[in-house]
């Protein structure tokens, strides 16, 4: 079966083969029969029904949780010769996509689940055939899935009704116990499971305490090239980080809920199209576009938790080609997430809390992050990967119970409602004005920390924070948590990953394959950023650079040559042949001429 269709992925997506689990999850659908797969981002999720689609009579309906998303990949599909359209509060054109659908003229549709589960849509589409329905982002059926959707909760009724069509579900981020539900909640058989794995070996993780974050956020643009996202926890961050990055002369865009519409759909366009912007953003940016060129993803707070975090870097790299995810973390960002578990029912306050520490786990370990992450959703992967910071440069770990231990006997003599700069002007012995008046040179506790440890002691009130031995007060000072008796009393240790000394690091050209600098790979960009702005498209739905890559090392000279290459099927060929195959002579040409 999946052999007849080779065929037809090569003449329209032009590849030669399937990857990874695409043709087991191909081959359910084409039998009709229900599936759920679980895939990491970038691995070809939208092929599994998209190929289908084009095989089979029909139209294959797509539900999709968010408007811009759906047109970003409506984009893709049309520009590969897909007959696609999508039917949104946003489209102007929606009676003539009910003809088209109504007529047997769509392969593809899409559709926001508030839509599909409505009465009408159940009844245009009694009016057509309908050959699958592809549940996109599945773990939003889930209330134990982070982005839970509520109107995902009422596809059931619209897929049973249509019992004959087989369903396929898809999601690249799910634990056991959320693909579990997801099963439950689109009545797929356990047997109908797919997964894939969860590893994305090109993006190397790094987590590092907030330590001057300006700087720290400076230093990471500076170095890495190409389109970045940085999440910040408040709209209030994003224009600012936003504001300090275009200083630097680097494009950067603020995205939150408070600008006005115009403004984001905007600022997500230019995003879209450009080739070196920075998007500093609030979660609600990122699951709306499939922008694959993005170099690096940044955490400038805690994520919700670690799916989240895995969905959220899973924005860099999506073309395969190398990646950075940078979190920076602070404590308050524990204190807080545990004051917001006050606010959680009964039922999910275990789990919430769970996921807390194992997010605490993530940012504190002193072994492989990828590991940890693969483990959390059931994988056995290796101790080591080599690409995260802690695999790349092992850190050193250092026993501070008994500095850990002075410091909490500091909060507490001093009356459980200071910070930590007066703590640390205490424990050093520093002859402060707000240290003298209140008497604490005269504690049991002023002058204990040497010079050696004092360097310490904000690493270990974080790590304090973190576990929960600590907490703060009202007006941000600290008060003791419920894990601090254990540690006063030698019941529990502490350790922490000792501080590196801070280097400035070089801008890492490595950080793309792509071979910048080069005439060729440079005007066949041109070409492509031209043909973008003309055709009113992302530059990468013209051609990856992966492919400008091949065109740069093959130089084809001719449609047939330039055919064998991947990623360009008969539509992109006939459309962008001829004007990258000029290109590629004019440049050549030059090139031997100047020899």
């Amino acid at each position: 079966m999946i052999e007849n269709l080779l065929p037809l992925l090569k003449s329209t997506f032009g590849f030669n083969a399937l990857r990874g689990v695409q043709d087991q999850v191909i081959t359910r659908v084409m039998d009709r029969q229900n599936t759920l797969t679980v895939m990491p981002t970038g691995a070809g999720k939208s092929l599994c029904y998209q190929l289908p689609a084009i095989a089979n009579e029909g139209t294959v309906v797509v539900i999709s949780p968010l408007i811009a998303l759906m047109h970003d990949q409506l984009r893709s599909a049309e520009a590969v010769g897909i007959r696609a359209a999508t039917l949104t509060s946003a489209d102007d054109n929606r009676a003539e996509t009910i003809a088209r659908l109504k007529a047997g003229e769509l392969d593809l549709l899409y559709a926001a689940p508030e839509r599909a589960s409505g009465e009408h849509f159940r009844n245009l589409l009694e009016q057509t055939r309908i050959s699958l329905f592809a549940i996109d982002e599945a773990h939003c059926v889930s209330e134990w899935g982070h982005d839970f959707r509520p109107d995902y909760r009422l596809l059931r009724p619209l897929l049973d009704h249509f019992s004959h069509v087989p369903r396929l579900a898809l999601t690249a981020t799910a634990d056991a116990h959320t693909r579990d539900d997801i099963l439950v909640q689109l009545g797929i058989e356990q047997d109908g499971l797919i997964i894939a794995g969860f590893d994305r070996p090109n993006i190397r993780y790094s987590i590092s305490p907030r330590k001057g974050l300006t700087r720290q956020v400076a230093d990471l643009v500076e170095r890495i090239p190409g389109p970045g996202i940085i999440y910040a926890t408040t709209r209030n961050a994003t224009e600012k980080i936003a504001d300090q990055i275009a200083r630097t002369g680097r494009s950067a865009r603020a995205y939150h809920a408070g600008l006005p519409p115009e403004i984001r759909q905007r600022n997500q366009a230019d995003f879209v199209a450009s080739e070196d912007m920075v998007m500093v953003a609030t979660i609600a940016f990122g699951m709306g576009i499939d922008k694959p060129d993005v170099r690096f993803v940044a955490h400038a707070g805690l994520p919700k938790s670690i799916e989240a975090y895995y969905q959220e870097t899973g924005r860099a790299g999506r073309d395969g080609d190398p990646a950075e995810a940078h979190m920076f973390w602070g404590a308050e960002d524990f204190a807080k997430a545990r004051q917001r578990l006050t606010e959680v029912d009964e039922q999910r306050l275990s789990s919430e809390r769970t996921r807390l520490a194992a997010l605490g786990g993530l940012v504190e370990a002193a072994g492989c992050r990828r590991a940890i992450l693969l483990k959390h959703f059931g994988e056995e992967p290796p101790k080591s990967c080599g690409n995260c910071d802690n695999c790349l440069n092992a850190p050193i770990t250092r026993n501070v119970t008994e500095l850990a231990r002075k410091f909490l006997s500091a909060v507490y003599r001093t009356g459980q409602s200071f910070g930590v700069g007066h703590l640390e002007a205490v424990l050093t012995g520093k002859q402060e004005d707000k240290v003298l008046s209140r008497g604490h040179d005269r504690l049991s506790v002023f002058d204990i920390v040497d010079g050696e440890e004092a360097p310490l002691i904000k690493p270990v009130s974080r790590s304090l924070l973190l576990r929960d031995a600590l907490r703060n007060t009202e007006h941000g000072g600290l008060m003791f948590g419920p894990e601090a008796r254990a540690i006063l009393k030698g019941e529990a240790e502490v350790a922490i990953v000792e501080p590196p000394k801070r280097e400035r690091k070089k801008r890492r050209s490595g950080s793309s394959p792509n071979p910048v600098g080069d005439p060729l790979f440079d005007a066949l960009r041109a070409k492509r950023m031209e043909l973008a702005k003309e055709q009113g498209v992302p530059p990468y739905v013209i051609f990856h650079d992966s492919v400008l890559r091949d065109m740069t090392g093959f130089k084809p000279r001719s449609l047939s040559a330039l055919a064998e290459l991947p990623g360009i099927g008969a539509a992109k060929l006939e459309k962008y042949g001829d004007p990258f195959l000029t290109v590629i002579q004019q440049v050549t040409e030059a090139q031997e001429e100047s020899v």
